[in-house]
């Protein structure tokens, strides 16, 4: 197992991903704003997001001391937006439970609203070179053709076998350089080589040992999950529209979109003044299609929690990206109607 760790190590060194704007810095803060924002998100969409998250709020107190209004304002369009919400709180537990600094315990650090144990553990590893390995699910497919589990990836039984392993593959004494290109290592493994489909042996540096290869088994493993049935469900958003200002009401704190500013949304069709081009969102668990419909004769049913907002104004808010996609479509017809009354 220590060979793995070195493998992993010296690989990482010679052709592991760098520049990332996260990297070359063990500040746990900006190292913990990139954990959340990687979990479940692509390295390239997150890259934009963080570096103008880090322009408006450069330090935990900044991100503690601002409102939930401002901080979902800035994950607009990145997804999952549970995470947006634990980020302030966590901010405000560092602030106001660890003094504004991140503990190096990684017990501590998953006390945090919204870091699991892996996310915990990344973070001690990348910023104080503590030495204990990361479980996440590009790893857990390492870990499962490495060792030759006949296993899907996912469950708590799965993870109870696999975290001793992983705990066996750090030694004791590595370095705090060790433990960041060992952390980096097993993600950019699961990202570039180790791949979910058609991996790239051919260059992996733990291969000549990983038992799925010589078993010929890299294509099929971890054993597939068993499908479950998506569900679509269906939505009708109301885009009340008063000249150059819309409607927005703020959406409750649970369910999805929670906190967000979004259009009123009706269970069945109402009368429309334009119905827009209906389309499809998908969720983790679920499809929503979601058809647009745009009210120019009459006013909101409800005016409760919801404010008239112009449209340049409106994408500031904090909004999901299919309620962003809508108010993008109509300043675009608004552009070409006022173009077509110009000529």
């Amino acid at each position: 197992m220590e060979r793995f760790f070195q493998q992993i190590v010296e690989w990482q060194l010679a052709n592991g991903r760098k520049g990332l704007p996260w990297q070359e810095t063990a500040d746990p803060y900006r190292i913990w704003l990139s954990e959340i924002m990687l979990q479940q998100t692509q390295v390239s969409s997150v890259i934009a997001y963080y570096q103008k998250f880090l322009q408006t709020f450069p330090t935990v107190y900044a991100l503690a001391n601002a409102s939930i209004d401002e901080v979902l304002a800035h994950w607009s369009g990145l997804g999952y937006y549970a995470r947006a919400r634990n980020l302030h709180k966590a901010a405000q537990m560092v602030v106001d439970t660890f003094d504004g600094k991140f503990p190096s315990d990684p017990n501590l650090l998953a006390s945090l609203p919204g870091v699991g144990q892996s996310t915990a553990n990344a973070i001690a590893a990348f910023s104080y070179g503590v030495t204990v390995p990361i479980l996440d699910g590009n790893v857990k497919r390492l870990m499962i053709r490495y060792l030759g589990l006949q296993e899907s990836v996912g469950g708590t039984a799965q993870e109870k076998k696999l975290w001793p392993i992983a705990i066996n593959q750090v030694p004791a004494d590595a370095t705090h350089r060790e433990m960041i290109a060992y952390t980096q290592g097993v993600m950019d493994m699961g990202n570039l080589v180790c791949k979910r489909t058609k991996p790239q042996c051919q260059v992996c540096p733990v291969a000549a040992s990983c038992q799925a290869y010589h078993a010929n088994q890299q294509d099929e493993l971890p054993l597939p999950k068993p499908k479950k049935t998506v569900q679509t469900k269906r939505a009708y958003l109301c885009i009340y529209q008063n000249k150059d200002q819309i409607w927005l009401e703020k959406r409750p704190d649970s369910g999805i979109w929670g906190g967000l500013w979004s259009f009123p949304e009706e269970v069945d069709v109402i009368e429309a003044s334009i119905n827009l081009p209906v389309f499809t969102h998908v969720f983790t668990h679920f499809k929503l299609e979601i058809s647009p419909l745009l009210i120019t004769n009459m006013p909101p049913k409800n005016t409760e929690n919801g404010n008239w907002f112009l449209l340049e104004d409106a994408l500031t808010q904090g909004v999901p990206q299919p309620v962003r996609r809508i108010i993008e479509t109509i300043a675009a017809m608004q552009q070409d109607y006022r173009l077509q009354s110009q000529n």
